[in-house]
Order: C-alpha cells, then structure tokens, then sequence
C-alpha cells in the first residue's frame, strides 16, 4: 500500500506522544463544508486536566527531498482545522451520516463539553519545510487558540535527536507582567549556577497550561492525582482554598533546571529572571500540577498563591548526570521511591539489556527497545556512516521490531486485564504501570519474560492490523484494547507465547478469531455504553467489569495458540503436545472465576469434612480461592478446573453450603 497522509498523521502522532510532546491522540480524517468554507482535520487529543482540544492538520507532502510549505497554504490549513471546531457547535454532529462514527462522536463530544473548554491548539503535521512561521495567539469564541506546527526539520530535531527541551522558552514578563526577582548564587567549582526566585502561582500555571508533561520530562514522577492514598495534592488544594497566602510557608517549592537564563537589572538592586529556556521541573510535578488543576478545572485563585523555586544553570558538568543526582536527593525527603523513575528505572534498564541479547529462533534478529527517547533513530544514524553497520542494522532491527516504553505499558496493561487503563492514552496508562511496578514490583525480567512480552507485542499489533483493515465506523484502538484483554481472559492467560516468539506472528486461525472477535466485541461495548459517551465508558473498570460476562465464545476447534499441553498451574504456556486444551476447558475456567473466594473455601472445608471430596481436591479449591483473593491475578489451569467444578456441584446438591454465600 502506498504511503499515505494518513499513515503519516498516525505514525507522526504515534511517535511525539511516545517523544511526551502530545498525548492521548487518535488520528481521524475528517472534512467537509461550512457554508462556503471548507474544514478539515486530521486527528485530535482531548486534555481534560488543562480542559484544552488539539486538533491536528496535515500537509502530507511525499517527496524525498521535502520542499517548502508556502506561508498561504499554512494558513489555510489553520483555518479550515479551526473551522472544524466552529462547525461542531454549530451542529455538525446531527448532519454527520453515519451518525456513530469518530467524527460524529468528537463532534458531539466538543458541542457538548465546550463551556468546559479553556483553549483549543491547531497543530500542522508536515513532511515538508515550513516557509514561514505558525500564526499568533489569538481568541476564538472567548477561548484562546494557540497555533503550532511540526515541520520535517522541527520533526527530525524531535523525534531523531530527542531534543524536547529546546523550544521550551519562558517569557516571565510577558506571563506575570514583571521579571521575577531571585538571587544568584554562584558554585565554587563553575559547575553550575543557582538561583533563588519566588514564582507567582498564576504564571506557573499559566506555564504548565502552555507545555505541560513536557515541562516533567526530566521529573521522576508523574502528577498522581488529588486521591491519593497519600493525599498529598489534597493537601495542596486545601491550602489553596483556606490558605492561599501560606502556600510559600507550606509547600516546599520546585527544584528546576535551565539552558539559558536571561537575567535584568534596574541599578543596584538584585537581578531579576526575564526569560528562562529549556526549562524542566526535575522535582515539583505534583505541585505543579495541582496549582494548574485548581486554575483551570476548579476556578481557583491563585492571585495570593506564591511558589519557592530553585533553579539551577547547568555549565560545565553534565546535564544528565546532574538531573538524575537533584531528582534522587530532593526525593529522597518524602515517600518517593527509586521505582518512579522512568528510562533510568532498573525495570528499564533490564528490559533494555534482554533485548540486546535476545535473539531470534533463526540468530540473525532481534529487538530493539527504546528506553530512551529518540534512541533508536539515533542508533540508525549512526549505523549510517558505514553501510556494512546500515545493513546489518536492518536487517537485526528493523522498524516493525521496536519496542518503546509506551508499547510495553500498553501490551502488558492490555494482556492484565486492564483495557480501560489503555484507553486512558498513552502518556496517563504509562503513568498507571509505572504506579503499579512501584506498589507490588515483580521479579526481575528474565530472557522468558521477555519472549513472552514480545508474543504479547506481536499478538496486539495484530489485533490493531486486523481491525484496522476491517474499517470500523468507529472506537478501533477501544476494540484492540478490549479484544487484547478478552483474550486474555477467556484463556486464563495461557497461550501458546513460545510458539508466537518462534514464529514472530499469530496463526491464521487465531487472526480468523480475532476477526470473528471485533464485530461482536464492538457490539457489546456500544451496548454497554447506552446513552453515555462511549469513548468516555470505555476509560471506566465498571465497562470492563461487565463486558466480562458477554465476551464471545471460544469454539473448537481451537487455534494452535490455544490448544498447547496444560502444564497445570504457573500460567505459562508450554509447546504444544500431549493432551490439548478444548474451548470447554476454557469455558470451565471461566466458571470457576465466576465463583467467589469465599464460596470455594467453603467447598473445600465443608467437602473434606463431610467426606464429600477428596483432601486432594480440596486443596485445589483453596487455590482457586487464593486466586480469586489476588484478583484472578493467576488464573486456575483446565487440570484445575474439572475438578474443582465438580467438588462445587457435589458440596451443592449435598446442601453444605451457606445460602448466604452461594448467594454471593
């Protein structure tokens, strides 16, 4: 198939939300006439924590040698982008036809939420060179709407170096009226340079509000919320509320960093910060975070909010190597742990070492995993100087066999049981893995965990081929998730992963199930949704809590992904062999997950003590019931299965269990 503005706005997406330029993004080709203007889009990102709407353009070029985008064209595309957002309150959803698709519903979506609605950004996705620069700020309908634009070039210093923090320029003048005052201190050793400055909270926010993660890209964790269980934020709010003006005395500030600091001077007073570039807050995210949530999502005041700030000037020593020491010491003064951390986290680290050395069943191959962003465009360049290292690079690496951290959240999140984690977005479902690794961490990964991941990879991008080939009208990467999920639950986790790392695909007859899958799949998700917004139903537990009970069937015969030997158990599939696994196995252990801990302690104590079942069997069912109190995290094998159900139906008819409970 030839490259198409389409693949293009989706690969180019897919890559700035990986870089945490953008998040959240779904690419969606949709336009068509107002009056006697045109509108067209190309994608768009709902942020609900800064309440903005990114609407993406595309001028999709296909040169090899990009030439220039005329000033006039750019513009145009601005409006008729624009366009589409002033269409959408004015109707445009009733006139869509078919009225569910994507269009119709983020149509519906910006009319119904606009009062919500702060600011909008057009954002122009290009393969060719910008001839002049994106328009000025401006208001639109009350609201601020800001214009940007991704160029060839921008794009290659982006995604090809990993440079996010460059165009970050902070003009404090212009955001709080004033310079801010501070006071330097300079280091023994010119290693780096101090500043101590007091930031007002109106034009933190205001900063966040502009560039958001991507002020925390060298931060060691991410925004968690205002319910915590260490109720931190909730804090920060309450003195906003009660306290606005012992917010500096409270709260212990922000440790920034800078590539440039631009200072002024009005005589012989103390210097005054003008601009700041580079920016990057490396400990105060969730300070940050909250001060703009209480602006933007709950109308505080921030007029009284004052925020202590340090921002240090990296000069000599290494940026690096500075951020990582600041981050780890500033943290070490509350719970934070070494887990938050993200490309430096040994988890990582570890992921990264087992692609290096894992090879392929043939020797020739294997993958690549981005822990750090940019990496692997980066090691391409430099396999290019020599094309013998170009070749070999390829053909050991290519494209389709990189894997980023965001991929590694999502396959994992999706194969745990957790579809509506995925749906949240790339950049908030990596932030949930991360939480989770920090709470219950799990053995450190091994050369099995990591085929078993890479089957996991293998196995979701097919499901996303297959549904996207299918066309739906609507809510695809929402079906993935949920088809990735269902699998993994109506085979208690266990296939066949040794076979799909051999093969380094999916069988035919497992791609003809998930086809046969995502019609009714998609179905059942639309029904459960009724009258709510379903891109919104499907970001919630309660939708996948009860879509479990209405997945579709598992036939025989089975795919050979599914039909391997049980190895009882440890939840690993094993090579094929030996006596199978039917889809009636699989519909028992559906059966005994539908049963509750509770009951199946009762079956084992009252059917070993009235002689009812044998001690053996007993002792099966109080591991389903462990299973059950660990959340079906492990899941009970088909041996497990057959005779625990019929221990259930024994201890049953013979009247020994509590009515209660069985109610249960």
């Amino acid at each position: 198939m030839p490259f198409s503005a389409g693949v293009f706005t989706r690969l180019v997406l897919e890559r700035l939300e990986d870089a945490g330029h953008l998040d959240n993004t779904f690419d969606l080709h949709q336009e068509g006439r107002l009056g006697n203007a045109a509108y067209r889009i190309d994608g768009y990102a709902f942020d609900e924590d800064r309440g903005r709407l990114d609407l993406f353009t595309t001028m999709y070029v296909g040169e090899t040698d990009p030439g220039r985008v005329p000033a006039a064209d750019s513009a145009r595309a601005f409006e008729r982008a624009l366009r589409f957002a002033s269409a959408c309150l004015e109707g445009l959803a009733s006139k869509l036809e078919p009225s569910n698709t994507d269009a119709s519903d983020l149509a519906r979506r910006i009319e119904t939420e606009a009062s919500t609605l702060t600011g909008i950004r057009i954002v122009l996705l290009t393969d060719g060179v910008m001839a002049g620069s994106a328009p000025d700020d401006s208001d639109w309908r009350g609201r601020s709407v800001e214009f940007e634009a991704y160029d060839i070039v921008r794009l290659q210093r982006v995604l090809g170096e990993g440079e996010t923090r460059a165009d970050i320029e902070v003009d404090l003048v212009a955001l709080g009226g004033a310079a801010v005052p501070c006071l330097h201190v300079p280091s023994f050793d010119g290693g780096y340079d101090a500043y101590l400055a007091v930031l007002p909270g109106e034009v933190l926010s205001k900063v966040y509000d502009r560039y958001g993660v991507r002020l925390l890209e060298l931060n060691v964790r991410a925004f968690l919320g205002l319910k915590g269980r260490k109720t931190v934020n909730a804090e920060l709010r309450k003195t906003i509320v009660e306290q606005p003006s012992m917010f500096l005395a409270f709260n212990n500030g922000l440790v920034a960093t800078a590539d440039e600091i631009e200072l002024v001077q009005d005589g012989d007073g103390p210097p005054s910060i003008k601009r700041l570039k580079g920016l990057q807050i490396v400990n105060g995210g969730q300070t940050t975070a909250s001060l703009h949530r209480a602006r933007r999502k709950e109308s505080l005041s921030l007029e009284h909010v004052a925020v202590p700030v340090k921002i240090i000037k990296v000069g000599g020593a290494d940026l690096a190597e500075m951020v990582t020491s600041i981050s780890r010491a500033a943290n070490r003064q509350n719970t934070v742990q070494l887990a938050d951390f993200s490309a430096n986290d040994p988890f990582h680290q570890e992921i990264e070492t087992l692609a290096n050395n894992t090879w392929l069943e043939d020797g020739k191959g294997r993958w690549f995993y981005e822990r750090a962003r940019g990496s692997y465009l980066a090691a391409e360049s430099k396999a290019a100087y020599r094309k013998t290292e170009q070749n070999a690079f390829k053909l050991q690496t290519p494209k389709q066999r990189r894997l980023s951290k965001l991929d590694v959240a999502r396959y994992l999140t999706a194969w745990g049981g957790l579809p509506y984690r995925v749906c949240l977005g790339g950049q908030k479902n990596f932030q949930y893995f991360m939480q989770r690794l920090k709470d219950g961490p799990p053995p450190p990964p091994d050369t099995d965990w990591f085929k078993r991941l890479v089957a996991i990879g293998i196995l979701y991008r097919s499901a996303e081929r297959i549904v996207r080939a299918m066309k739906f009208p609507a809510y695809g990467a929402q079906i993935i998730a949920y088809i990735v999920s269902g699998l993994s639950h109506r085979t208690g986790g266990r296939i066949d992963f040794n076979r799909i790392w051999a093969r380094q695909a999916i069988s035919p007859e497992l791609e003809d199930l998930i086809r046969s899958w995502a019609p009714a799949m998609d179905a059942a998700m639309r029904a459960s949704a009724g009258q709510l917004n379903p891109s919104e139903w499907y970001k919630k537990e309660a939708c996948w809590t009860g879509l479990q009970d209405a997945l579709p069937p598992l036939a025989d015969p089975l795919p050979p992904e599914l039909t391997y030997s049980d190895a009882g158990g440890g939840g690993a599939a094993v090579a094929p062999g030996g006596s199978g696994v039917s889809a009636a196995d699989y519909e028992r252990i559906a059966r005994c997950m539908d049963i509750g801990g509770a009951t199946w302690l009762e079956v084992a104590e009252r059917g070993q003590q009235s002689g009812v079942i044998h001690w053996k069997v007993a002792g099966i069912c109080r591991s389903i019931a462990s299973y059950a109190a660990g959340g079906w995290q492990r899941k009970p094998s088909a041996k497990q299965a057959k005779p625990a159900l019929d221990a259930y139906v024994a201890v049953e008819r013979a009247g020994l269990l509590n009515p209660v409970t069985l109610a249960e």
